[in-house]
């Protein structure tokens, strides 16, 4: 196996979003090469997460698309790009029952067009750079589909069985990127990963949105009767084992990252309720549990998800570090002490998407009730608990003035 050459420039997709911006922040601390920031700045995109690199020589931003494969030929050549890392995506599972065009233009369409891209500039390298490129494709466990409580966790052998336009559109580019390798010899690596959560996560999504609403006195609405299950990997967990990837395994290789941490919905609120009820108690003295409140699920709601990463520790040495108790508190503590951020994400767009998805959702079915919801501690427009997933983030936040962005900044994120 060639070893990916240092001295060359990573080219970041989807790079000012939730887990692309800890990858940059994550890399940049702890390795010599440059980066290349590549984003489209949809609602989900924010430099502000970028902000503390934003002097950084070695830190390029670029707004862009990846479809644009002018802009993307012209990067990878100015930049004598050795790694693509691909985050960018649609990723939220409501949006893609409400609106698939989008996760199949991005997804699938514009993963194609960057693997052209990178396929006809690697055709132009010598045999060695040739050799030692890489392309990371940043998947999602839920290609895999659903799991039953007794079933054995997904391995890196299990069949596709997507069950949303959001998990069907990333399966086709995860094929897209397989099919590149084994036909045209492009180096490409695929990972798996299970939820995400930690700092910068865009407020759609179960963790930040319940801290959220639980400081807004708003309703903490959930799915069914909240007994989904998800494996929770801490973002930091997950840069590191994207790392150990690009720097160790061999080209064509798949590997399954997860945080051995699964847990069900219900008692993640839950657990986050009583963290802020040590953290940054009500001023009633009452629990943030009282605002827990079950509503009608969601269609196609995947029972449950696991990961056996069994192959990526035995090949590549790699586990995750952080605790689900630990990273929890940790998240809650960052989300109370960056409340101007969760306000400055909150753009007109995002409160438009809650009301088009969750005003009106009826109750749950009947026992699953709000367990002592006050009057007045009710907000229809909330997303629901496993409403969503993070699995490869685009973006995170548009900044009101993203659509004057210039095209290139060096060592500059506004």
């Amino acid at each position: 196996m060639s070893a990916p050459i240092t001295g060359g420039a990573l080219l970041v997709t989807g790079g000012a979003g939730f887990i692309g911006a800890n990858f940059v922040l994550d890399w940049l601390a702890r390795e010599g090469d440059p980066v290349v920031t590549l984003d489209a700045l949809t609602y989900a995109g924010n430099l502000a997460n970028l902000a503390t690199v934003a002097r950084d020589p070695r830190h390029t931003f670029v707004h862009g698309d990846i479809a644009d494969r002018a802009l993307v030929a012209r990067l990878l050549r100015e930049h004598q790009v050795r790694a693509i890392v691909h985050f960018a995506a649609e990723s939220h599972v409501d949006r893609s029952i409400a609106g698939p065009d989008a996760f199949v233009k991005t997804n699938v369409l514009g993963s194609f067009a960057l693997l052209e891209a990178a396929r006809e500039y690697v055709g132009t390298l010598p045999d060695s750079a040739r050799a030692a490129f890489r392309f990371l494709q940043v998947s999602t466990d839920e290609v895999y589909g659903s799991l039953g409580p007794q079933d054995p966790p997904f391995s890196e052998t299990t069949a596709f069985d997507p069950r949303s336009p959001y998990s069907a559109s990333k399966a086709a580019a995860d094929h897209l990127a397989s099919a590149a390798w084994h036909t045209y010899g492009l180096p490409v690596l695929t990972t798996h990963c299970s939820n995400n959560y930690g700092p910068f996560q865009f407020p759609e999504k179960l963790i930040p949105l319940m801290i959220r609403n639980a400081r807004r006195g708003e309703r903490l609405p959930v799915y069914g009767d909240g007994q989904q299950v998800r494996d929770w990997l801490h973002v930091s967990d997950h840069c590191s084992a994207l790392r150990a990837v690009l720097a160790r395994a061999a080209p064509g290789s798949r590997y399954n990252i997860g945080g051995s941490s699964e847990r069900p919905n219900l008692e993640v609120v839950r657990t986050l309720c009583a963290l802020l009820d040590e953290l940054s108690p009500r001023t009633d003295g009452a629990s943030y549990a009282a605002q827990i409140a079950f509503v009608t699920d969601r269609p196609g709601h995947d029972r449950r998800y696991a990961i056996d990463q069994r192959r990526i520790a035995d090949d590549l040495g790699w586990q995750p570090q952080v605790r689900f108790e630990q990273g929890l508190r940790d998240t809650v503590r960052w989300y109370l002490e960056h409340e101007d951020w969760v306000r400055t994400v909150e753009s007109g767009e995002y409160r438009r998407w809650l009301d088009l998805n969750y005003t009106g959702r009826d109750p749950g079915p009947a026992g699953h009730g709000s367990p002592g919801a006050p009057s007045g501690h009710a907000d229809t427009r909330s997303q629901a608990a496993g409403g969503g997933s993070d699995k490869a983030r685009a973006s995170s936040a548009i900044p009101p003035d993203a659509g004057t962005a210039p095209a290139s900044r060096k060592g500059h994120a506004r």
